[in-house]
């Protein structure tokens, strides 16, 4: 059996989040929408838009939107009816943003990453380097976590923990998330306070290196 499509307004929608919520036209508990549950749209969603859509069943009974349409606009194809030429042009271009990426990364890193290896070397002192990758690799899994919880309308990281991960050594991971995972990117508070942070890393080694480098 084909399940049933319903109809109901987008009443909230946190774009920066990616996810929002339907008022049911015919039912008063509202229905939890991601930009996933989407079927190949077109443009972003906007509050008031009419969603046509099928209800599943999450965790903890929560209801949410699948196969999800904004009603008046027409939907994308679909990528298995991409012409080859489109398909190899996607591919082109995710490979042109890897190889930005990782230049980036090296770039940002040359400061913070060249000091730590250099003050091993001379003092044997392991511990800069290995916070930058131990907290690396857990900022970039809280993250993925966080984007997960906001797919599923859980209760978030807060922005402070993520923050202060990002002070003790984890911001290279973050930024890769950011890139890669696309979130937290677009608020510009969190990016204010973030790069804030990227800078003073940046500026710490880059004095500390000039004073053993150069004096």
């Amino acid at each position: 059996m084909k399940p049933k499509t319903h109809k109901g307004q987008l009443t909230v929608w946190k774009d920066e989040e990616g996810f929002g919520f339907i008022k049911p036209d015919h039912d008063d508990q509202n229905v939890f929408l991601h930009i996933t549950g989407l079927k190949n749209p077109n443009r972003r969603p906007q509050v008031g838009d009419i969603i046509r859509y099928q209800v599943t069943v999450g965790n903890k009974g929560k209801r949410r939107a699948s196969n999800a349409v904004i009603e008046g606009t027409t939907s994308q194809p679909s990528p298995k009816h991409l012409s080859k030429t489109s398909v190899k042009r996607k591919r082109s271009k995710k490979r042109t943003k890897s190889s930005s990426l990782v230049w980036e990364v090296l770039f940002l890193s040359l400061f913070p990453i060249g000091g730590s290896v250099h003050l091993a070397s001379i003092t044997s002192n392991l511990i800069p380097l290995l916070l930058y990758l131990i907290m690396s690799g857990l900022t970039f899994v809280l993250y993925a976590h966080d984007k997960s919880r906001a797919r599923t309308g859980e209760s978030r990281i807060p922005e402070k923990t993520l923050h202060l991960c990002e002070l003790a050594g984890g911001w290279l991971g973050a930024f890769i998330a950011q890139r890669t995972l696309r979130h937290k990117s677009s608020k510009n508070s969190y990016q204010v306070a973030f790069w804030a942070i990227v800078a003073f890393h940046i500026m710490f080694w880059s004095a500390w290196l000039f004073k053993h480098l150069f004096n």
